[in-house]
Parts: structure tokens; C-alpha cells; sequence
């Protein structure tokens, strides 16, 4: 079955080795490298569809994870691993030989894994208010403690108190934090799919094999990121050969906020011929 979104995104169901996915794609320019899009934990298509919307000239590809949005929970627990299995078959079901792939949050852990586990899949690499996992510098307990449960995607007024808080950047301005809460309309996660996404990280790190990457690679951080401290973006650009790391003045989520002064920046690393190293 197939929609249409507000964006002008075609989005469709597909089967993957027995996990369904809803998927949506934005056309681009025919021969041109597709950007696969990782999102951040508990977040559908919709949460994401701003930035894509900005982001013209470029097919994209973006998917709600297992028990998120429009995508079922699988029977069992999975790991990164597994996930970045189902984007390559994915893949296969597009066509796609090669992808640049960017990770926004918990995505960037999926996208880090995709890169490493599908190299030869991977041509350009985009990380965004990421980290290297369970060896990274973490948020405070207090903010930390608040990703736990899907909570603020259930209850609008619960995210428009923390927002401040767990966001940071320009959500620190609380009438903008509640105007983000009431006015998004969000696909909620389920308890089990947020639970898996949880599992899927659990004691993941990208640290050790970071210096194997050889995909160009755009590092993107808030300078006001209470979930992912700026520490992490740094310490990603020393340890990736082939890495930029470049700084915005916002909180974690700058991706929507900032869309229209990162586009060209995106657009800009994409489109650079440098050899990529592989």
C-alpha cells in the first residue's frame, strides 16, 4: 500500500526477511546517489520530514525502525547489526548498489554500523548529534533518565516541561518548547518497539573501529546539545580519517531547527569528488 506524504514523500510498506517496513522516498535527480536516512529513537518518518523537505536535489530514503511509526515490532529483540542487515536488504529491494547514509541520534549508531558492517554499500558518511555509544561522554543522569521511556511522545504536555531540558539550543526558550510539543503530530512508538531500540544500543560502541572508516565522512553537532555533548563530536573527528566536523549554534535537535543553513552544507559535502578512500 501506498501514500503520499505532506512532503511530497511516496511512502509504502515493503517486506525484508520477515520484517515489514514502511518506508517513504522523496525522488531525485535519476543517476545520482540516493542519501539513506537513519532517525533518532522512537521517531517516525514524520519527525524527520522537515529536513527532507529542505533538502532538495537529493533522492531520500528514510524508514520507521521495528516498532515505530508504521513499522511492526518484531517477535524478538534485535542488535545494530541485525538492523543494518535489513537496510542492505533494503537496498537490494531499491536497487541501490550504494548509498550515502546519514545518522541523525540513536541513527547514528545504525548508520556508524552500516558503514562498517557494508562498506563497499556506503559511499559518504553523515553523523549527526551522535556519539560512539556506551564509550562516549553521556548527557547528565537527569537528562539521560529522561530517554529511557517513550513518555514524550505520548504525552505533549509531558515533552513541552522537558524539552528545555533534553533539547537545549533554541528549545530553551519554554513558549517554543511548548509550541514544538502541541503543535508536532507525532506517530507514537510503541512501549516494545522503543524497548528493542534500547536493547539494539545497549552496550554498542563504535569506539575500537572508528580509524578503519574510509567513507568521507560530515560530523554535524549542536554547540548546545544536552543529550550528546559536543565532546563526542570532536572526539569522532580525530578518530575518523576522513572526517569534517562541523559545529551549529543549536541543541540536539538543529537538524530542523537549522535546516535551511545546514542544507548547503550537506550539499556541499555530497557533491565533492574527492576520492573517498575505499
Amino acid at each position: 500500500m501506498s501514500s503520499t506524504l505532506s512532503s511530497g514523500l511516496d511512502a509504502r510498506d515493503v517486506e525484508l526477511g520477515g520484517q515489514r517496513l514502511r518506508i517513504a522516498i522523496k525522488a531525485g535527480p535519476p543517476g545520482e546517489t540516493p542519501l539513506l536516512i537513519c532517525n533518532g529513537i522512537g521517531a517516525s518518518i514524520e519527525v524527520i520530514e522537515p529536513f527532507i523537505r529542505a533538502l532538495d536535489g537529493v533522492e531520500s530514503i528514510v524508514f520507521d525502525a521495528p516498532g515505530v511509526g508504521g513499522s511492526p515490532a518484531p517477535m524478538l529483540p534485535y542488535r545494530l547489526w541485525n538492523l543494518a542487515g535489513t537496510m542492505a536488504r533494503l537496498l537490494d529491494y531499491l536497487g541501490h548498489k550504494q548509498v550515502d547514509v546519514l545518522g541523525y541520534s540513536w541513527g547514528g549508531a545504525l548508520a556508524q554500523q552500516f558503514a562498517f558492517s557494508y562498506p563497499a554499500r556506503c559511499r559518504k558518511l553523515i553523523l549527526a548529534a551522535t556519539s560512539t555509544g556506551a564509550l562516549s561522554v553521556p548527557g547528565s543522569f537527569s537528562v539521560m533518565s529522561k530517554m529511557l521511556t517513550p513518555r514524550r511522545y505520548l504525552d505533549p504536555g509531558y515533552l513541552a516541561q522537558i524539552a528545555p531540558e533534553i533539547y537545549g539550543g533554541e528549545y530553551r526558550d519554554p513558549e517554543l518548547a511548548r509550541s514544538y510539543a502541541l503543535e508536532r503530530k507525532l506517530k507514537q512508538p510503541s512501549m516494545l518497539g522503543y524497548s528493542y531500540q534500547l536493547f539494539a544500543g545497549f552496550g554498542w560502541t563504535s569506539l575500537p573501529w572508528l580509524p578503519l572508516f574510509r567513507q568521507p565522512t560530515l560530523i554535524l553537532a549542536g554547540s548546545d546539545d544536552p543529550l550528546i555533548p559536543l565532546v563526542n563530536a570532536r572526539l569522532m573527528a580525530k578518530l575518523i580519517p576522513h572526517a569534517q566536523l562541523h559545529v551549529v549554534d543549536s541543541g540536539h535537535l538543529f537538524l530542523l531547527t537549522k535546516a535551511k543553513e545546514l542544507v548547503p552544507v550537506i550539499l556541499r559535502f555530497l557533491n565533492d569528488d574527492a576520492p573517498s578512500g575505499q
